[in-house]
């Protein structure tokens, strides 16, 4: 129970910091690829707070529905995050790597 809760603890911190990230940054390629990796990590923090829920909380048939509704939700927006994220990834840094060139 205390790793599910410290994962999900480390996920929101990864969460914001991406955020944090994507808010500072310049590049509009760079913006969509930290875009790409918060939606990673909100959508593994869904996911686990609905295993978190379903596992060690729920008692009421609503609660279970509201778990399996935010794991499968997660587990989406991961997926699609993770698909993002390899997309941008090589646009990223032949930005990267144009923006070093400019300098």
């Amino acid at each position: 129970m205390y790793v599910l809760v410290i994962l999900i603890a480390i996920l929101f911190a990864f969460y914001l910091f991406y955020k944090t990230k994507y808010i500072r940054s310049n590049r509009l390629v760079e913006k969509k690829w930290l875009a790409a990796k918060s939606n990673i990590a909100l959508g593994l923090f869904v996911f686990l707070f609905g295993v978190n829920h379903l596992l060690f909380i729920s008692e009421t048939t609503v609660m279970y529905i509201v778990a399996a509704i935010f794991i499968v939700y997660g587990a989406i927006f991961s997926w699609i995050g993770f698909k993002k994220y390899k997309h941008y990834l090589p646009f990223a840094i032949e930005e990267a790597k144009n923006f070093e060139m400019q300098k």
